[in-house]
């Protein structure tokens, strides 16, 4: 009965992982897309002054 149910253990936290990382991937590709966006229009709204449209 033991082993059973660690090998159910390990499959729900495999399978969690699995899912959390998916959800990373997709808003580390939304991240990219926005910092993207913003690097491409920067320089069209930032004609006179700098060219960051971020503080650091």
């Amino acid at each position: 009965m033991v082993p059973i149910l660690l090998v159910l253990l390990l499959v729900l936290i495999l399978f969690g992982a699995g899912f959390a990382l998916k959800a990373l991937w997709w808003i580390a590709i939304a991240v990219l897309v926005v910092w993207l966006l913003g690097f491409l229009f920067r320089g069209a709204s930032a004609s006179g002054g700098r060219g960051r449209w971020y503080r650091w």
